[in-house]
């Protein structure tokens, strides 16, 4: 891992423009050096977050974009279970990204064969990579210190073979996902996490400076020869005793 940093906003409401200019300059970059940006989203919040923020963004270029899921729900898209449907509606739909560019599920498909169609996806659009090397992944942490659809404890924290891995009894609902792997999230050239508000603040802790036990999940994210972010709002950082960078809407990360 290249190095990882702590931000603390004062609010969520200044951590979203300066995440907003993250993803746009990581953008930058990826099209000078490489003629695209690849970036894997996660819902949640971030679905809100970035909906408002990038669309604030003067002449947001999102033309050379490609954008696939850390995780997904296996249901249809106009479900408002289903991370792809609500980022169409609030972001997709919205900028000059081509329809081919979003890696989408066949929800159709049972879980096993969604999560092998998945791949192939990946592997089509990241042909010259083993495993795909995202520019940017966005993630988000449960209350249980979960990321993507890796949850504590679950078998799937140990897979290293498949780049999307099928889930059918996820303990939150609804059961049947996909979700990238820990070889995929720690290829990425940076994993930035965005964590908000005081119900995070006790599994923040234990996963940012640690726990009797095994690690959370969340913990377990440590790009090999990347960058890994955690963007946090004052009361998400309310536990935490290690040192951190405070920076407020208009600092640039």
């Amino acid at each position: 891992m290249v190095g990882r940093r702590v931000v603390v906003f004062p609010t969520s409401a200044e951590l979203g423009p300066a995440l907003a200019r993250l993803v746009t300059s990581r953008a930058e970059q990826a099209v000078t050096s490489r003629g695209r940006f690849t970036l894997g989203l996660s819902g949640g919040s971030l679905v809100t977050m970035l909906g408002k923020e990038l669309l604030a963004l003067p002449s947001l270029d999102c033309s050379k974009w490609v954008v696939g899921f850390c995780d997904e729900r296996v249901v249809p898209f106009d479900n408002p279970d289903s991370t792809y449907g609500l980022y169409k509606n609030v972001l997709f739909s919205k900028i000059n990204i081509p329809d081919d560019a979003i890696l989408a599920i066949d929800f159709s498909l049972p879980v096993n064969e969604c999560a092998e169609d998945y791949s192939r996806k990946l592997k089509k659009a990241f042909p010259e990579d083993n495993i795909p090397v995202f520019d940017l992944l966005l993630l988000g942490m449960g209350p249980d210190g979960h990321t993507c659809s890796l949850f504590p404890g679950h078998p799937l924290l140990e897979e290293s073979q498949k780049m999307v891995a099928p889930i059918s009894d996820s303990p939150k609902p609804p059961p049947e996902r996909v979700t990238m792997t820990f070889p995929v999230v720690n290829a990425a050239r940076c994993a930035a996490f965005v964590s908000t508000g005081g119900s995070k603040a006790p599994v923040l802790k234990e996963v940012l400076e640690g726990r009797e036990g095994p690690p959370y999940p969340a913990a377990r994210v440590s790009p090999t020869n990347g960058e890994l972010l955690w963007l946090i709002d004052e009361p998400a950082a309310a536990s935490l005793t290690m040192k951190v960078e405070r920076l407020s809407s208009g600092d640039k990360l």
